[in-house]
């Protein structure tokens, strides 16, 4: 990856420019962000200052996709990456389960011919 981020609060515990090469990515269902980074993204310097990392947020154009961007440390980008993409997946499996819950009590809600 060729370009620097274009952040220019780059957080302390981040050496330019050797954290900033190389970062680990992967993508996020957009509807998940802000269970995992809180409204408008509040949470992400906490998440930042703990896991020494620095994030960077790319909405992907025409996709429900938003793909995360992890600078810093070799190591600690890997933990943040993998922390990261362990909370996105809780996130979807709990909308996942509420989403079945709310069909199978739509469901008992709806009458039986026999009832009729």
């Amino acid at each position: 990856m060729g370009t620097l981020p274009k952040r220019k609060d780059i957080p302390p515990w981040v050496k330019v420019p050797e954290d900033l090469r190389d970062p680990e990515v992967f993508q996020v269902q957009t509807q998940l962000l802000e269970a995992m980074f809180g409204p408008g993204g509040s949470r992400i310097p906490y998440i930042e200052q703990v896991s020494k990392a620095m994030l960077e947020l790319k909405v992907l154009e025409s996709s429900n996709l938003t793909e995360v961007v992890v600078y810093g440390n070799y190591l600690y980008k890997l933990r943040t990456k993998w922390m990261l993409q362990s909370m996105a997946e809780r996130h979807r499996l709990r909308l996942e389960r509420g989403m079945f819950k709310l069909e199978e009590a739509m469901n008992a809600l709806e009458l039986s011919p026999s009832m009729k």
